[in-house]
């Protein structure tokens, strides 16, 4: 068996990862399935009851959540496919959460045409020995994502496992789901989808060279590529961001666009991001930046010394909402 051992400080926890769904030993295995894009609020309120049943069980907590997503792998309208978490994202989120167990099944075209009822007695039952089955309110599962909550129902009494399901996550009076997050983000509601998600949505990617024309106007910036091309990235505009690069926190200002006051008959969009009282060299770095707060749309100014006094007004807005 192959699996990775998280260290989750936050709950004082070791959080066991498995590649491999064979040879498992799981204590009285007390398990939810999803994808858990975001591992959002909705999924969080799932995962407090899995492990509040765990303890009264004197069992263990186990999440299984598949890799690569679906669409990937059929190649289902992947070109409208995006994510708010790539796979070693989820990980750490899940690990943050004080469960005990996370399977990554791998998704492959086979395993697509797996019946529920194979699913369910295959691995859920001869391998994983599942004891106690959460579901969310929307849950569906199995081959088409044809099987609910009444035909697991049917299964646990079958196989003789216990089952609930969990009513939806509020916020503001409004059901939590990865698919309302990732339009907030589209919309320029920022605070909101961080709301939603109960932690600053945080992107990662590699600093890759870019125009240096930062520089020249007194604010260099780092240019990301993100590596996947499904991950959701917020609208165009500026933002207030933290940065996280090489276990050190900074504050900055991104930018995300086509800068049309520099390249006004360029198209592709850019992240950039100028890093607050910092003018280190850092080409082929991986970065992190955490969403704070929305501060303005992206806009063509007339001149170059326009978009400085602009620059120069959003970092003060910036520096006085983080305080510096």
């Amino acid at each position: 068996m192959f699996y990775f051992l998280y260290f989750c400080a936050l709950n004082l926890r070791i959080v066991i990862i498995h590649n491999d769904i064979n040879n498992l030993n799981i204590v009285n295995p007390v398990l939810t399935i999803g994808v858990f894009d975001g591992v959002h609020q909705g999924h969080l309120s799932i995962l407090n009851r899995l492990k509040l049943l765990a303890k009264e069980k004197n069992g263990e907590s186990v999440v299984l959540t598949l890799w690569p997503h679906p669409r990937i792998v059929l190649n289902k309208n992947i070109e409208t496919l995006r994510l708010l978490n790539n796979i070693e994202e989820k990980k750490y989120l899940l690990s943050k959460t004080g469960i005990d167990h996370l399977i990554i099944l791998p998704f492959t075209k086979e395993f697509s045409q797996l019946t529920a009822c194979e699913f369910i007695e295959d691995y859920l039952v001869k391998k994983i020995h599942v004891k106690h089955l959460v579901v969310g309110y929307n849950h569906q599962f199995g081959k088409d994502r044809k099987a609910g909550f009444e035909f697991l129902k049917e299964c646990s009494e079958k196989f003789d496992f216990d089952i609930e399901k969990l009513d939806a996550k509020l916020v503001e009076n409004d059901k939590v789901s990865s698919t309302k997050i990732r339009n907030f983000l589209i919309d320029g509601k920022l605070e909101t989808a961080n709301n939603y998600l109960g932690y600053e949505y945080f992107i990662s990617g590699n600093v890759v060279e870019g125009n240096k024309i930062g520089r020249t106007i007194g604010f260099p910036t780092a240019n990301i590529q993100i590596p996947e091309p499904y991950k959701q990235v917020p609208c165009d505009g500026v933002y207030a961001v933290r940065v996280q690069l090489n276990d050190e926190s900074y504050f900055g200002m991104l930018n995300i666009g086509t800068r049309p006051t520099i390249e006004s008959s360029v198209l592709t969009k850019n992240m950039e991001v100028h890093i607050f009282n910092f003018e280190k060299k850092i080409y082929n770095q991986s970065i992190t930046v955490s969403f704070v707060q929305r501060i303005r749309d992206e806009k063509k100014f007339a001149s170059i010394d326009e978009l400085r006094q602009q620059l120069e007004r959003d970092k003060f807005k910036i520096g006085s909402l983080f305080g510096l």
